[in-house]
């Protein structure tokens, strides 16, 4: 005799989340190459450089020297002191080293903020094209998503009026991220100033601002960070961490800055969530942070050079044009000359080319018309990936 079948019933908010299809298009591609068909990956969004030696050494050390159990959930002290100490030679602002904690990657830090602020009621302003996990939490919090349209015209920068303009009494967090992902847009210091001006208007509105790509900036291109609005520092969230920086996307390691009000509470989610992060990576955390920097500047020029060339090679094939992204390592090239969605596109490249990209959808609704294209991979695998396009599109 056979057991009634079950019929599980998940809570109504798992309906509410998304996904990230960079990853369900790097499992997409992965399945044609265990069937044998050549395929390069312009979809995921990592550096193709390795870890720096050194870094990985200080991991083998640490566990060479002991370091296997818990550590404080906020991370250990060292390298909560070696992040301040970053910033403050980074950005020129001292932060204390109790406002920052240590995070097994950047998405738990966006996840940690959306929740403390989201519930049915209230509203949460992201980038829309934008990373799509903002979206994702937002509904699964309850919040209403309000996009902030980001634009082909201006670079994908916002406008700070506009965005001011779409604040309500409902309005608890007001996301922002530049260097962009999926665009590779930068917001001029001018809006960034006119944002931080008139949000002095709006009290009850926090800030997450996701700076993870803080350091792949081009053409002197300036980083506008939020640190440097100390009227804002008692409701700013920073986001940043290792993973594009130094290489070490595998390593789950990030950092956030809290205000001293929201701390504790971002602690104790860390507590309830994960414990505490990996020991053994926070001590390559701090070589990375301590150490020589010369990698990060060999990765940021090749990134330069590899924009170069891609851009150049999507303005050359038909229907297809694209702005110059000035920072990250993405190009978002607008598609909508060749007749087909994005999706259509996305698999017709992955498919018929063997090239894995990541259609505009899947960061918004503004991503319509474009796709994503990560360069962060060889010159010869871009100029090889742009041939392959071109034919693919004739």
């Amino acid at each position: 005799m056979h057991g009634i079948a079950a019929k599980l019933q998940p809570a109504e908010r798992m309906a509410r989340l998304g996904t990230e299809s960079a990853f369900e298009v790097l499992a997409r591609a992965e399945a044609l190459k265990r069937r044998g068909k050549d395929i390069i990956n312009l979809g995921i969004g990592q550096p193709d450089f390795k870890t720096p030696p050194h870094i990985v050494e200080a991991a083998a050390k640490a566990l060479r020297d002991g370091h296997h159990g818990y550590t404080p959930a906020a991370g250990i002290p060292q390298v909560r002191e070696a992040v301040a100490a970053y910033i403050s030679r980074q950005h020129g602002v001292e932060v204390a080293p109790e406002r920052i904690l240590i995070m097994p990657g950047g998405k738990v830090t966006m996840f940690f903020a959306i929740l403390m602020f989201g519930e049915p009621g209230a509203e949460i302003l992201y980038p829309n094209p934008g990373f799509p996990i903002y979206e994702s939490v937002i509904r699964f919090s309850g919040a209403t998503p309000v996009p902030i349209a980001l634009l082909e015209k201006t670079g994908f920068a916002f406008d700070a009026e506009a965005v001011l303009a779409q604040i309500t009494p409902r309005t608890r967090l007001i996301i922002v991220n530049s260097p962009a992902n999926p665009t590779g847009g930068v917001v001029p210091r001018a809006e960034i100033d006119k944002l931080a001006t008139g949000l002095a208007r709006y009290p009850q509105v926090a800030i997450l601002s996701d700076e993870i790509y803080h350091r792949l900036l081009f053409d002197g291109r300036e980083h506008a960070t939020f640190f440097r609005y100390p009227e804002l520092a008692d409701r700013l969230v920073v986001l940043d961490g290792w993973s594009k920086t130094y290489a070490m996307t595998g390593w789950r390691l990030g950092w956030s800055v809290w205000p001293k009000s929201l701390a504790e509470q971002a602690e104790r989610l860390s507590i309830n969530c994960h414990s505490c992060v990996n020991a053994s990576a926070q001590w390559a955390g701090i070589a990375a942070l301590e150490g020589p920097q010369d990698s990060v500047e060999v990765m940021r020029s090749a990134f330069s050079e590899r924009r170069r060339i891609i851009v150049d090679g999507l303005n050359a094939l038909p229907g297809v044009s694209c702005v110059e992204p000035g920072g990250a390592f993405y190009a978002f090239p607008n598609v909508t000359g060749t007749g087909k969605d994005a999706r259509a596109l996305q698999d017709l490249f992955l498919n018929g080319a063997g090239v894995a990209t990541i259609a505009g959808t899947a960061f918004g609704a503004h991503g319509e018309g474009y796709l994503r294209f990560s360069y962060a991979n060889s010159a010869a695998n871009i100029q090889e990936a742009l041939g392959r396009i071109g034919r693919a599109l004739s």
